[in-house]
């Protein structure tokens, strides 16, 4: 399906998805008819069965945020943000954080104010040399939204955190690296194959497994030890029966590489 703003790439024989932000110009920032278009390329992956996902960016950058000229900015009369946050940006990062496959964010220029934090909401973000991350909210009198104040602190401790958000400071892809804050940096012009190729491996594992370390790598921030070992123990049950676990197991028994098909 073709998209004004979003290229959707599938490789079925590789069960992979490519999903770009399309509007170069603007930086790739988000427009009321990017977050539809964004969610339908999700759909159309989805229903091709696809195993694995890497989002990138299209021209010079991943992705600016908010695209503030499809804001109403006139006083008395301006967007409401509140609304623009829970109908739009919230609802893609809770759906991408739920994906019951690996994500893969592979920005390739600047990630600014939300922008940064859909990188974050990726499962692994790999970054050019180039890239740069920016919790810009700060400077239009904002706070950092679509999971920032979550995803920052857990990623590079508070103290970190708080000085990003309060400054809006800019990093480059190294020092992101360096802080925690993605998973790797390489060479710009490897970016798509590096982040293509970490795709394709992850499609060929246990993808039930991944969405289930998914789940419970993130329910340990707001979970008491005792909460998580029951998780741990209900996921492990649950995998226990899946046809994956029973192909990991005879594999590793016969000595040959296991063939996962994500069930």
């Amino acid at each position: 399906m073709q998209y004004e703003a979003i290229r959707v790439e599938i490789d079925a024989a590789a069960h992979l998805a490519t999903i770009t932000l399309n509007r170069p110009e603007k930086l790739n920032s988000f427009t009321r008819a990017m977050h539809t278009q964004l969610h339908a390329a999700l759909d159309e992956a989805l229903a091709a069965g696809v195993r694995a996902l890497v989002l990138t960016g299209a021209g010079r950058g991943f992705c600016a945020g908010q695209d503030l000229a499809d804001l109403n900015l006139e006083p008395g009369a301006s967007t409401d943000l509140g609304a623009v946050i829970e109908e739009q940006f919230n609802p893609l990062v809770r759906r991408l954080q739920a994906l019951p496959l690996p994500v893969i964010a592979a920005v390739n220029g600047i990630a600014a104010g939300a922008g940064a934090n859909l990188a974050l909401a990726c499962d692994i973000a790999i970054a050019a040399r180039s890239a740069s991350f920016a919790q810009s909210f700060v400077k239009i009198g904002l706070v950092p939204d679509s999971g920032g104040t979550a995803f920052l602190p857990q990623r590079v401790g508070m103290a970190r955190a708080l000085g990003l958000a309060i400054t809006g400071d800019k990093i480059n892809a190294e020092q992101a690296e360096r802080w925690g804050l993605i998973w790797q940096v390489v060479d710009d012009a490897e970016l798509l194959a590096q982040a293509t190729e970490l795709a394709t491996k992850l499609a060929q594992q246990p993808t039930r497994a991944i969405a289930a370390i998914k789940r419970a790598m993130r329910a340990s921030t707001t979970h008491t030890l005792d909460q998580q070992l029951d998780l741990e123990r209900d996921l492990q049950r649950e995998l226990g029966n899946s046809y994956d676990y029973a192909e990991g197991v005879q594999a590793f028994i016969q000595k040959r590489a296991p063939r996962f098909e994500g069930r």
